[in-house]
């Protein structure tokens, strides 16, 4: 189907009334959910489709996206809608009935909206963005789109490293998007009245701070593989790109759609503070998202009130990367009993750290012991958790643990990671007599009714931290150390479950590649790649042929050692962390020394100076020590 060809949106819905009662889930394809926005389309001069690459039950709980839509749907000269990928069934429907995908709240083609924005919160999303392209009637490949196709842009936490994708985004959103967003659609606007080229509105987009577009740049290798660099074809083009972050963090979003059918979180989510400073060395998010600004008590508590009023929800997730940092949290959770003690609403505090404060403020909230209490060690020896830097005693753990239990939990959840830089079986054993004596602090206080539910997730080298320069480990090494835990942790007590290494690995190519990736994402999705973030669904042998297709070693990206001279693919985006801090916290980890919180002190990480201006105008919104200059020295 031709992009002058786009089917009517009452066309698409006559066939959708014979089409959805044959599927799973109906209501995903549906909309008409209780606070949806519906603008008129012949009104509005911009017309935007919010795409989250994964089935709607996932991208409905996605916090960006929905600050996105409010965002967008608040001008009057634009309209978000939202589209979703569609689930197996859904889509061979959709392929049988020759129908493009839509749009949920007015049935519109994909083809025929102005922007196409993507989230990617994770790689393991692309060839989903591929296979949502085709199902849309799109060209896939970036340079071929004609003056008459969408504007394709994305953002989120992947795009941090773009390259992989290049060859199939217009333009990606380095960093946050409230503000960048409406500069967006001002650029857009200008150029719709202009009538100008394709060309020309790229051209302008890359003229935009934060967004880089990337073919207007020429990656070159060496001959041994390594990347060499990248160069402008404009030599006006900025060399690099900085993150754009906002001040001061927006007005939250209350009103949220209320799906139809259950989502992964059923919940109102309310942001209380972005970005950490603990600086987990493995922590990708915690890297990339500073610096820290917080959310005010009143305006949190006010949010909530206008929540519960909209959506009727009865459970709410105050979200951070480490909640109990918060500097009002203390005050919060007073207000927050206060307001809401006499209700039967249920308060939740994801991300909180190994102390017995973090029950104190779960008790204090209310919280409920069904869903069990949890714990994120990381690792089980205090030298695996130095050389992370997450400085945690086993005696300040196992006090917790018994903390936990003390105060009428039952069931103690247990996040670990294998395969971080220098780890030794010694170390993974580690995790099984922890959890053990974890377990038995349990019985020892409540009895048989304690249980430990052990997670274990596979260390990925992400780019912009400390442990980019590290190989990941072999696969036969994660096979014999996942194999050590399942034959120690099993019991009535003791439930173990982890990630298939291949998906970690499949995760670790395409965080860590360059631009020759696109091919193989393309021939990937040939072969039959999609929805490889789910177990039953990832088709390895189809990644395993696109790079032999490409005459590319996977291995080349993940597995060997980096010196800290080579250059990244991902060099040349900016997220305000200079290179020297990251390699002076990798030699760090070396030796076995930490950071404390920077909070405390300033370890001149680069995000002050880079963004000072905007801190000066916001006062005390960002949780940092006074900037020193004379610490700072260039990159």
């Amino acid at each position: 189907m031709s992009i002058e060809s786009i089917l009517t949106p009452e066309k698409i819905q006559n066939e959708l009334l014979s089409i959805l009662p044959t599927v799973q889930k109906p209501a995903r394809y549906n909309g008409g959910e209780l606070n949806q926005v519906v603008k008129d389309w012949q009104s509005t001069a911009i017309h935007c489709c919010l795409v989250f690459p994964d089935i709607y039950d996932i991208g409905m709980s996605n916090l960006g996206l929905a600050i996105l839509y409010e965002t967008i749907n608040q001008r009057p000269d634009a309209l978000a809608e939202r589209a979703f990928s569609p689930w197996v069934d859904m889509e061979t429907k959709l392929r049988q009935n020759r129908l493009p995908l839509y749009s949920l709240e007015t049935k519109h083609p994909l083809a025929a909206f102005d922007i196409i924005g993507f989230s990617l919160p994770y790689e393991t999303l692309y060839t989903n963005v591929l296979n949502l392209f085709d199902l849309a009637n799109l060209e896939i490949w970036s340079e071929k789109r004609s003056d008459q196709h969408p504007l394709i842009i994305a953002g989120g936490h992947a795009t941090y490293n773009p390259e992989p994708m290049a060859d199939f985004i217009d333009a990606f959103v380095i960093g946050e998007g409230e503000e960048v967003i409406h500069e967006i659609l001002d650029v857009y606007y200008r150029w719709k009245k202009s009538f100008a080229n394709r060309s020309s509105l790229l051209r302008d987009m890359a003229d935009i701070d934060g967004v880089y577009v990337p073919i207007f740049y020429k990656a070159h290798y060496f001959a041994d593989g390594t990347f060499s660099h990248l160069e402008k074809k404009d030599a006006t083009l900025p060399a690099t790109i900085s993150k754009r972050i906002v001040a001061h963090l927006p007005p939250a979003p209350y009103r949220f759609i209320v799906p139809y059918i259950e989502t992964v979180h059923e919940r109102i989510p309310i942001e209380i503070m972005r970005g950490c400073t603990r600086g987990c060395r493995f922590c990708h998010a915690g890297m990339v998202t500073r610096p820290i600004r917080e959310r005010s008590v009143s305006e949190i508590i006010e949010t909530i009130q206008k929540a519960v009023k909209a959506t009727g929800y009865n459970e709410v997730g105050l979200l951070s990367l480490s909640s109990s940092d918060y500097t009002h949290i203390a005050e919060l959770v007073k207000e927050i009993q206060h307001h809401f003690s006499s209700s039967h609403l249920s308060i939740s505090l994801p991300s909180l750290r190994i102390e017995t404060f973090s029950i104190q403020l779960m008790q204090a909230l209310g919280s409920t012991r069904r869903g069990g209490f949890t714990l994120a060690p990381e690792a089980a020896t205090e030298r695996m958790r130095n050389i992370i830097n997450k400085p945690i005693s086993t005696q300040d753990l196992l006090q917790t643990a018994q903390a936990v239990f003390e105060n009428g939990w039952s069931t103690l959840k247990l996040y670990f990671m294998i395969g971080h830089p220098f780890e030794t079986l010694d170390d993974v054993q580690a995790i099984v007599d922890l959890s053990k004596k974890v377990l038995s602090i349990g019985k020892n206080t409540i009895g048989h009714r304690a249980q430990i539910h052990v997670s274990v997730s596979t260390f990925i080298p992400k780019p912009h931290t400390p442990f980019q320069w590290v190989a990941c480990d072999t696969l036969d090494s994660i096979e014999q150390k996942i194999a050590l835990l399942q034959r120690n942790l099993r019991g009535k007590n003791l439930k173990l479950t982890w990630n298939p290494p291949q998906a970690t690995f499949l995760e670790a190519w395409l965080s860590r590649g360059d631009r020759r990736l696109a091919h193989v994402i393309y021939l990937a999705w040939k072969n039959g790649a999609k929805f490889d973030a789910w177990n039953d669904q990832r088709n390895m042998n189809a990644w395993y042929q696109a790079f032999a297709a490409c005459d590319l070693q996977p291995e080349f990206y993940t597995h060997r050692p980096r010196p800290v001279t080579e250059v990244f693919p991902w060099a040349h985006i900016d997220i305000g962390v200079r290179k020297n801090f990251l390699i002076q916290d990798y030699q760090m980890s070396l030796q076995e020394k930490t950071r404390a919180d920077c909070r405390q002190g300033c370890y001149a990480c680069g995000i002050l100076p880079k963004y000072n201006s905007l801190r000066r105008e916001q006062g005390l919104t960002w949780k940092c020590p006074p900037l020193k200059p004379k610490l700072y020295t260039p990159a």
